[in-house]
């Protein structure tokens, strides 16, 4: 079915979603200041994205035979909320080139479905790295 290096990227992006959904739901808990309740709503909802994200890439790493991954990579909540922002942008950046990636290696391995699964979430991060940039604008 699916080769070991499709697999490993699948895990490497379901621990990415878990850190990111852990990640944004912590920072709605602890911003403070002007912008908390500004930016504090964007963090939780974009949590809750993330998690749906790990969840459908879990089940199909199952599919796929795969054993999907309970550790996320590692959470940096960040200390204000443009900080908070900075580093989301990034993560968000980081997300965006892994998953172009899959995307090639699912369509080198004919696996449509894990291609369209990835372009879905693919657009789902580049709204979430537009949110980012913009709240980070002056």
């Amino acid at each position: 079915m699916a080769s070991k290096l499709l697999k490993d990227k699948l895990n490497e992006a379901i621990a990415r979603e878990m850190q990111v959904s852990i990640q944004y739901m912590w920072q709605h808990i602890v911003v403070k200041g002007m912008n908390a309740q500004s930016v504090g709503p964007v963090f939780r909802l974009t949590s809750i994205a993330e998690m749906l994200h790990a969840e459908l890439i879990a089940e199909r790493l199952d599919y796929l035979g795969g054993k999907p991954t309970t550790q996320p990579s590692p959470i940096n909540v960040g200390s204000s909320a443009r900080d908070m922002l900075k580093i989301d942008k990034k993560a968000e950046e980081e997300a965006i080139k892994l998953y172009k990636g899959i995307i090639k290696l699912a369509e080198k391995e004919d696996d449509s479905t894990t291609k369209k699964l990835f372009e879905q979430i693919l657009a789902d991060e580049e709204k979430h790295h537009n949110t980012f940039s913009t709240l980070l604008e002056d």
